[in-house]
């Protein structure tokens, strides 16, 4: 994994806008509707190498394939994990938890925003409920391959870019899915880890950084009730740092890096897990480098948490600078401001700049790209200001 030794590097936390067509493709995919199979990986491939492209033009250091082939971070499992069954959820038993602490106490917005806002996906397809009704393995193979095939390909077309990423849903987010075959929720946890080892390691063998993406470690907060005690979550989400854990065994950890977020949704987020609260179980997982927000009005006070937990030896941070959150574009001054106070706190090198959450589908295209270029020349004057090259 390249660290910010000669200058800050860039990079984001992966999905990025995809063409109108390729969303409605991937959406009837998802779903089991009928779709031409040669015309999508066609338009696939096209879309992944536009993408690398466009990052590459924009100064992003660490690119990826915007998860073209997705339909969302997590429902693509879906389709490469055997043991699973879509039901629409009048089928299904009664709906898994309440709903969440913050929908609760802001009821009134929620109802607005579901109602106007573009972007909303399920853990399944979308309008479903996935369950769990057989025992789990890895079918994904042919589509991971096809994955790694395009990103290579459009990477090997491309200058000035120092490495690229795939990122993939940990066994824990996962794993919020309804479970009815396995008897025990760790046995159904496990099962995934295992099954999931596989694409984590095709991805690492085909020389590429695996992102791990693990919302789901915090978010499950909001929807417990009564609210638990610290002590008690940490105790309660335990067990999936274990299998993310389990999954990676024989990974090098400087090949992995881990995404934790609270949500992509623009809400008030009130009922957030501070951070200050899951560091220490965050850091207790086998991965080289940590993409946490870091530039939203809920979570940029955060910062002050590396001032009191000390990052291990050979970890990088890679912060949010610019925020999926909001349509204002952070002027590249802010961005600089915010990478030097975290390279005063764990040191230039062991940071990279990134974003707080995937950007593809939660702003305006026109509008990601003007970010990922701010966050570009924020990381060219940090680097300045460093005595660093800020090129």
């Amino acid at each position: 994994m390249k660290r910010s030794t000669s200058r800050i590097l860039t990079t984001h936390v992966g999905s990025l806008p995809r063409p109108e067509d390729l969303l409605v493709a991937n959406r009837s995919k998802a779903k089991g509707e009928p779709y031409d199979s040669g015309a999508w990986a066609s338009r696939v491939r096209a879309s992944v190498a536009q993408v690398v492209e466009r990052q590459a033009e924009t100064g992003i250091d660490i690119v990826n394939d915007g998860e073209q082939s997705k339909f969302s971070w997590a429902a693509y499992v879906n389709e490469r994990l055997t043991g699973f069954e879509a039901r629409s959820p009048a089928q299904g038993k009664d709906s898994p938890g309440p709903q969440g602490r913050d929908r609760q106490a802001f009821g009134e917005f929620y109802e607005e925003y579901d109602r106007i806002q573009p972007f909303r996906t399920v853990n399944g397809s979308s309008g479903t409920d996935v369950v769990c009704t057989g025992p789990i393995a890895y079918r994904g193979q042919q589509a991971v391959q096809a994955d790694i095939e395009n990103l290579a390909a459009a990477r090997a077309g491309v200058q000035n870019v120092e490495e690229a990423f795939m990122t993939a849903a940990a066994p824990g987010s996962i794993a919020r899915r309804r479970n009815e075959y396995y008897p025990k929720e760790e046995d159904f946890l496990f099962a995934i880890a295992e099954a999931m080892q596989k694409e984590y390691k095709a991805i690492v063998d085909a020389g590429f950084i695996l992102q791990i993406d693990d919302p789901q470690l915090v978010t499950r907060y909001d929807r417990e009730n009564p609210v638990p005690a610290p002590d008690e979550y940490r105790r309660l989400v335990a067990p999936t740092i274990e299998a993310l854990n389990h999954a990676l065994t024989g990974i090098p950890e400087d090949r992995v890096r881990y995404h934790i977020c609270w949500g992509g949704w623009h809400g008030p987020h009130t009922t957030d897990f501070p951070l200050k609260d899951i560091v220490e179980l965050l850091l207790q997982i086998r991965a080289g480098a940590y993409l946490i927000e870091a530039s939203n009005g809920r979570h940029e006070h955060e910062r002050h948490v590396w001032e009191q937990v000390k990052l291990p030896g050979g970890r990088v941070l890679i912060p949010g600078v610019v925020s999926h959150a909001t349509n204002v574009v952070e002027h590249p001054e802010l961005v600089a401001e915010r990478i030097l106070r975290f390279a005063d706190v764990v040191g230039r090198e062991n940071v990279i700049a990134g974003t707080d959450c995937g950007l593809g589908g939660r702003v305006h295209p026109q509008i990601v790209w003007a970010k990922l270029h701010s966050l570009s020349r924020g990381a060219r004057l940090a680097s300045g200001r460093l005595g660093l090259s800020p090129s």
